[in-house]
């Protein structure tokens, strides 16, 4: 790829960022719907805020929140959590612009990389359930909209 990828800690300073990360990555879901004028930004805006409290409010204990950089610019968010058996990819999503280039790929194959079950859900349309599944992981759930998956080391 030549470009370098990095992460950082979340910061206060990345809320509208983050923001922005959340809606592009569930503008498509809802673009089949009419919503009136605002309606979905606002939608989006507090379906994030939801999300952020799910993660930050004791569900996700010692999670690491980082920023994903591609050559310095942010272009998408992390999130893991490594404690208990196994980790927990509780979130992985790109600015649009940036999906594509192998970035979510390198990311999760260095989770992989550190030997333990990797867990993650996905929505059962998500274009990214093709990557999880090439990476090895199987399906361990059906929950409706989503899949509960699992990737365990070869012992």
């Amino acid at each position: 790829m030549g470009s370098e990828i990095s992460l950082r800690p979340v910061t206060s300073e990345d809320e509208g960022f983050l923001r922005l990360v959340y809606a592009e990555g569930r503008r498509e879901e809802f673009a089949q719907v009419a919503w009136p004028a605002g309606m979905l930004e606002t939608f989006l805006r507090q379906q994030f805020d939801a999300q952020r409290a799910h993660y930050t409010e004791g569900n996700y204990p010692g999670a690491e929140y980082t920023v994903i950089e591609l050559d310095g610019e942010p272009v998408g968010r992390l999130y893991v959590q490594r404690g208990g058996p196994e980790t927990r990819v509780m979130e992985i999503g790109l600015v649009a612009a940036a999906r594509g280039k192998g970035i979510g790929t390198k990311l999760l194959q260095g989770v992989l990389d550190e030997g333990r079950p990797v867990t993650i859900h996905v929505e059962r349309h998500n274009p990214a359930l093709r990557l999880y599944l090439r990476l090895g992981f199987q399906i361990v759930a059906d929950l409706g909209v989503y899949l509960q998956l699992r990737w365990a080391p070869v012992s």
